[in-house]
Order: C-alpha cells, then structure tokens, then sequence
C-alpha cells in the first residue's frame, strides 16, 4: 500500500456508518451479507447503505458480487490485512515495531 491508498481507505472507514459496516461485513467473514440484512442488522435506510457501500468499495474495503437478482457485499481482508500492516510497519518511523509492556501498543517516547 502507499500514502494514497491508506489515506483513502482510512477516510472511507472515517464515518460511523461506513465503519458500522465494515465491521458487520468482517464479523460476518468470507460468506458475505446482502444489503437487506445490513439494513436489518444496523437499521440503515436502503440508499443510504448504498451509498455508504459504495464509499467503501471505491476504497477497496468492500467487495459485491452478484449471485442472481442478489448481491453480497464482502469486506475485502487481505486489503484490510495490508492496511494494519501499512499502519503497523510505519507506526514506529521505520524502526522494528516494538511494543510498550502495558498498553501493548507501538511507538514507545
């Protein structure tokens, strides 16, 4: 991944309905939701969910594919993996990443 890439797929995820659901997607797996169980789940009126949808795919987040008349949307991780990599990699300004003991986190003063 590059700059733009992260930036991007960071903004679409930027949004408390988009980040609703990407999670939904991620929680569901590999098999997917179609859009009418995300409304369900997270009571999101239809074209607001497109539209939310649609942002997350331009990002690369999310995959649809067509099965018959219905669609399902898939979160996409192995651009999720490359996107916390990207993030983990770099949160230590090039150096190996290192954990703090307490907050298991990177970047240490």
């Amino acid at each position: 991944m590059n700059d733009e890439t992260v930036i991007q797929a960071l903004a679409a995820l930027a949004h408390p309905v988009r980040l609703a659901v990407f999670r939904a997607l991620v929680v569901a797996g590999p098999q997917g939701l179609r859009p009418g169980e995300m409304q369900e789940a997270l009571g999101i009126p239809a074209a607001t969910l497109s539209f939310h949808l649609k942002e997350l795919s331009h990002a690369g987040l999310v995959g649809v594919e067509r099965e018959g008349r219905h669609l399902t949307y898939r979160a996409q991780f192995e651009r999720m993996s490359a996107l916390v990599g990207y993030l983990t990699a770099n949160c230590c300004q090039g150096r190996a990443v290192c954990e703090t003991p307490a907050a298991g986190v990177c970047c240490p003063q």
